[in-house]
């Protein structure tokens, strides 16, 4: 009877651990979409950090996650499961090792932060901030396609906003996207951010650390300059 009282502590105990870490320092998540291939491809699991942004600030070249700002996700049919099974998701998903509500959430690249001034494109087809053209070696263009992104624009982000885009930009639903087709709702507010994707944890061979490209931000100067 100590033993299995042992057993059952410990096994509360790491549940309890699990379920801290899940909401207070890191999740998981898996790609649903296209939009940032080829740094991310269908089906990646990645492990988000959510110390960022109350903690940790966000930099430009983040990858994050966030919650929905406002009609950037279609409604998703309902998947009928088996009790068992959803049950099992559910309790996995509660301590955080299972990614039930990926569906619910979108993942960019930070381009803009408040203040920012954001244009497409350059006379090369680039993005500029604050004047500072990038180049951008996590993108993918569609072929026979060079600029940046297939929406022209030329904004400022707002103040607690941000400016996100996917890295497969001719395939990515994302601010500039949503600032051709549905103005007013094109920002991503600091309060829907979930934190920044820091790795790719599944599939094995396709794991790795996920890069900010500093050095293509390494010239753009804060909005108060």
């Amino acid at each position: 009877m100590r033993f299995a009282r042992d057993i059952l502590l410990i096994f509360l105990a790491a549940l309890l651990i699990s379920f801290l870490i899940k909401t207070f320092l890191i999740r998981s998540f898996y790609i649903p979409s296209e939009s940032m291939e080829q740094t991310l491809v269908l089906n990646d699991r990645i492990i988000v950090n959510e110390l960022t942004p109350d903690l940790v600030p966000i930099s430009r070249g983040d990858v994050i996650v966030f919650q929905d700002p406002g009609n950037w996700l279609q409604p998703q049919p309902v998947v009928e499961k088996n009790p068992l099974a959803a049950a099992i998701d559910s309790a996995l998903g509660f301590v955080g090792l299972s990614a039930t509500d990926s569906n619910d959430h979108l993942i960019k690249r930070v381009i803009g932060l408040p203040g920012d001034h954001v244009i497409c494109c350059d006379e090369f087809g680039r993005l500029t901030v604050n004047g500072t053209a990038l180049e951008e070696p996590y993108t993918q263009l569609k072929d026979g396609f060079t600029d940046a992104s297939p929406e022209t624009f030329d904004i400022v982000v707002p103040e607690d906003s941000l400016w996100v885009m996917g890295d497969n930009r001719y395939q990515s639903a994302d601010s500039a996207y949503h600032h051709a087709n549905e103005p007013g709702h094109e920002y991503v507010p600091y309060d829907d951010v979930v934190g920044r994707a820091f790795v790719v944890s599944w599939p094995l061979s396709r794991w790795a650390w996920l890069d900010n490209y500093p050095l293509v931000f390494s010239d753009v100067e804060d909005a108060s300059n």
